[in-house]
């Protein structure tokens, strides 16, 4: 497993548009993705429960990778992230 924490710097977080793409680059992975923010966790493959922690601009959530490709997935993943401007 690998965990890394992000900074969302997205003016509008991550909302409805940006976790659907989001959510379409994680699951062209196998291995399992969980993001974290404060005590809440959600599948980072589903978007209800991505939507439902509230990820807003600077809030720090951890993203972690679990699996065989769980390096190609984090290394996706957070360049996603850090290139999210909308």
């Amino acid at each position: 497993m690998i965990a890394q924490e992000i900074t969302i710097q997205n003016p509008t977080g991550l909302h409805t548009r940006p976790a659907n793409d989001f959510i379409t680059l994680a699951n062209t992975f196998g291995c399992a993705i969980t993001i974290r923010k404060g005590d809440k966790s959600a599948n980072a493959k589903s978007i209800i429960k991505l939507l439902r922690i509230g990820i807003s601009q600077n809030d720090v959530i951890t993203l972690e990778t679990d699996g065989d490709d769980e390096k190609e997935a984090m290394d996706a993943l957070t360049k996603f992230l850090a290139e999210l401007k909308e």
